[in-house]
């Protein structure tokens, strides 16, 4: 049966990590408030758990789930042959909502689905979040809906989709005037914006000039 826990006051918000921390040891998902929307988390090296993710949401394995972490240096323990573009990105917009592909490390014991041998990174700019990728480590994250349905802005909204699929709800109020990140291709060529979000191009160039636009 999922729990659901009430995480904008403090004390609450410790409960609430702690089911979270034990569901994830368990191999179950849970829902989590992001600086964007909702999002259903997972341990990130636990296949069987990503498994889930991808059914609860009704996505395969060609719909890869990006990567949560709780501190920027992560990115260099699950990432190889970082360019220097992208690090000046995650060093401006992290914590915030840009997700960088790279070029994931081949040595993890990882499944995410099929992602050509890379990985979707992104530091989210929220406590909540932050304390609880502090406590577990890297979590596989997609938006808290059902494929093709509006990403949930409240835990109940994603509750009223995902249901008993999640083992924990983590509510931590609206999230309704926050845009899904922009994602930024940087493992071939130029950087290159394969999804527009809430961190506009022209604020991107400004630090890395040759981010481009997808034709």
């Amino acid at each position: 049966m999922s729990q659901t826990y009430d995480v904008t006051e403090i004390p609450a918000r410790e409960a609430g990590i702690a089911a979270a921390r034990s569901a994830l040891s368990r191999g179950e998902p849970v829902v989590l408030p992001t600086d964007t929307v909702y999002g259903i988390g997972v341990d990130a090296f636990n296949p069987q758990a990503v498994a889930v993710l991808l059914a609860a949401k009704g996505r395969n394995r060609t719909m890869p789930p990006p990567v949560l972490i709780g501190r920027a240096e992560v990115m260099e323990a699950l990432a190889t042959d970082i360019p220097e573009s992208a690090r000046e990105l995650a060093a401006t917009f992290w914590p915030g909502a840009l997700t960088l592909i790279l070029q994931a490390q081949p040595s993890l014991a990882w499944d995410l689905g099929e992602t050509r041998g890379t990985v979707a990174l992104r530091m989210p700019a929220d406590e909540v979040a932050l304390d609880l990728l502090g406590a577990v480590g890297p979590m596989a994250v997609s938006s808290a809906n059902r494929t093709g349905a509006p990403a949930a802005t409240t835990a109940a909204a994603a509750q009223a989709m995902l249901s008993e699929s999640v083992a924990v709800y983590l509510n931590d109020g609206e999230r309704a005037h926050q845009q899904a990140s922009t994602i930024v291709d940087c493992t071939t060529g130029s950087p290159t914006v394969v999804r527009q979000g809430a961190i506009p191009l022209h604020e991107l160039q400004a630090v890395v000039a040759e981010v481009v636009a997808p034709e």
